[in-house]
């Protein structure tokens, strides 16, 4: 009989063969499985899954609980087929609202803050300070996932032809994305340096920890949260938290919304446009690409003036 590990690693297998990367859940239901073994449990049960999936340090949000029972949900029906013996876990047992949350659109003077304080920051070789800062200039520049900066392997970045290539990322999609003589530069100069430091390097990655090894994005979310309590940007947690405040991803968001308001205010046809910035941001459809307008007040107002001023017209015509 195959141990739950070998049936999860099958399971893992499985479904990043149909294109997904399965990163956070594979993480997860590894603990899972550790937990059931502690418990002596060969299967599945409903009432292991709450126990574990409420298992967590204090403040933890119940959307956590409620996300960690969902990967066990998906697991559980895998297994289910297998063994009817495994339980299934039924929908809505931890039932949250499940809201996206409210963008922090970054001005330009808090991006240029955040890069002067992230060039501060302490490290032997220096390249903890050169990481984040030449990272948050292109996650502005360029309003890539922090995943996908994090994932960029020296060769996806062709500074010659001012090319980023994004291999099977989020909907494992991949893209070629444009950059601008200026990131171009920031970028030279951050490889020279990498390069000077780690003349034997530990990793092909565009971007190295102080290691020269691949960069940890809890790592970088940490750091983040340290530089924005010194800018002003959040305000300092109790203990090693990191709080409530503007997260690397914002910096898509900043990316993405100032695109958007260039448009209208420029008086393109909005509508027509999307699909290029629905492309670019390798969204799974323009409704994602959408969303911006629904979460940033200034959009919405944008939209609807622009809806109002195409109606005039369509009348006066």
């Amino acid at each position: 009989m195959k141990s739950l590990q070998h049936h999860l690693t099958e399971y893992v297998a499985a479904r990043r063969s149909l294109g997904t990367r399965l990163e956070e859940p594979a993480k997860t239901l590894c603990q899972f499985v550790r937990f059931l073994a502690r418990k002596k449990a060969r299967f599945i049960t409903i009432q292991l899954a709450l126990e574990w999936s409420q298992q967590t340090r204090p403040n933890v949000q119940r959307a956590t609980w409620a996300r960690k029972l969902s990967m066990v949900r998906q697991f559980a029906r895998w297994m289910s087929v297998i063994d009817p013996r495994h339980q299934v876990p039924p929908r809505r047992m931890l039932e949250v609202r499940n809201r996206r949350s409210k963008p922090h659109i970054y001005s330009q003077d808090e991006i240029s803050r955040l890069m002067a304080e992230a060039a501060r920051l302490k490290s032997p070789n220096g390249m903890k300070a050169l990481t984040l800062a030449t990272l948050i200039g292109l996650l502005a520049a360029t309003g890539l996932r922090p995943g996908e900066a994090a994932a960029l392997e020296q060769s996806d970045a062709d500074l010659e032809a001012q090319l980023l290539t994004i291999r099977e990322s989020k909907f494992g999609k991949s893209r070629l994305v444009p950059i601008h003589p200026s990131t171009v530069t920031a970028l030279r100069h951050y490889a020279r340096e990498r390069d000077r430091v780690f003349r034997h390097p530990g990793s092909s990655l565009f971007f190295v920890s102080e290691r020269g090894t691949a960069l940890d994005l809890a790592a970088v979310r940490r750091w983040l949260c340290k530089i924005s309590v010194a800018c002003g940007l959040r305000q300092k947690a109790k203990g090693n938290r990191c709080g409530r405040g503007p997260r690397l991803q914002d910096l898509r968001h900043t990316f993405a919304t100032r695109r958007l308001v260039e448009w209208y205010e420029a008086g393109c046809n909005v509508a027509v446009q999307m699909p290029k910035l629905s492309t670019y941001l390798g969204h799974s459809s323009v409704a994602c690409t959408y969303w911006y307008i629904e979460a940033v007040p200034e959009l919405l107002q944008l939209a609807t003036q622009s809806r109002i001023i195409s109606e005039q017209e369509g009348r006066e015509a």
